[in-house]
């Protein structure tokens, strides 16, 4: 009979939280690749993005989704949809806090609806690098009287503290089972998918507040240049969707010098993901009130 030190565990968990409660940073540390986009822009996160990690003892399917908020447009609604239909199909969840910020109506919110819920959760005190150790202490204290927890957990994603032992946790509560994807792979997203997030990093990194939720990101080709035996260049070509004319002068900058500034940034991160060298062109396109179109939504991939 085997020992329990040699039982595989294989499983998905979902980390939840309401928007920038570090769930994306958590996801890339967890995994040890940057595989989600991160912003200090709420609602960063607009689809459910898996990552792997695999190890001897078992395999976490990281499901990192969009924060749980009160919507106000139809693509808030959609969102909210990916988050539950997330969390009713996993075997652990990952309720993030972040350790910076007192508890709101939006963590009691998402804390009742998770008592709703069969699988086990472990509430995770995120951003613990930005607290002080006794703000920590209170939050963990804050926290245990929001809910019953399996567990709970502070870590920070950017100091890797307690990153190990999180991992640890969540192997714990998966089932037995097989591995259920080869050990190399890290994340199901499609390049094109990660290459239109990339865009957007770049995009929400350089705009005014009112501006992100209204950029969404299209990749439009994909086309190997031939470079007669120098290293191999693919050209991107993509458009940022804005909702508003008045937005197009906000995202060019003058004499396009923001949207130059954006595609050298993203270039840089596609290159890194894709190990070689880009040539991408963007194209700013206005699609009026896109977040509360259905048919708009539909060929945005929302």
């Amino acid at each position: 009979m085997n020992s329990e030190e040699d039982v595989y565990r294989s499983g998905f968990c979902a980390f939840v939280g309401r928007p920038n409660a570090g769930k994306s940073t958590l996801t890339n540390a967890l995994v040890g690749s940057k595989i989600v986009i991160t912003s200090d822009k709420p609602q960063t996160t607009r689809r459910a993005v898996r990552g792997v990690l695999s190890r001897p003892d078992g395999q976490l399917v990281l499901v990192d989704t969009p924060g749980l908020h009160r919507p106000r447009t139809l693509l808030g609604q959609r969102l909210n949809d990916v988050v539950r239909g997330t969390l009713a199909d996993v075997d652990v969840i990952g309720f993030c806090l972040p350790a910076d910020e007192k508890i709101g109506p939006g963590d009691r919110f998402i804390a009742a609806e998770l008592s709703q819920l069969k699988a086990p959760v472990v509430a995770i005190v995120t951003k613990t690098d930005r607290a002080s150790k006794p703000r920590i202490a209170e939050q963990l204290m804050a926290v245990g009287q929001l809910g019953e927890f399996a567990e709970v957990v502070p870590v920070s994603a950017v100091a890797g503290e307690q990153v190990d032992l999180l991992a640890d946790l969540l192997i714990a509560r998966l089932p037995t089972g097989p591995q259920l994807y080869p050990s190399e792979v890290r994340t199901d997203e499609s390049d094109e998918s990660r290459i239109a997030e990339l865009i957007r990093e770049a995009a929400l990194a350089d705009v005014r507040d009112e501006l992100p939720h209204s950029i969404a990101v299209t990749v439009e080709e994909m086309n190997p240049r031939d470079t007669e035996g120098r290293p191999p260049l693919l050209d991107i070509f993509a458009t940022l969707h804005l909702e508003r004319t008045s937005q197009r002068p906000i995202i060019l900058g003058a004499g396009g010098s923001r949207l130059k500034r954006i595609g050298t940034d993203a270039r840089h991160g596609i290159e890194e993901l894709l190990g070689q060298r880009v040539n991408l062109k963007l194209h700013v396109s206005v699609m009026g009130e896109w977040q509360r179109d259905p048919k708009k939504l539909d060929r945005l991939g929302f």
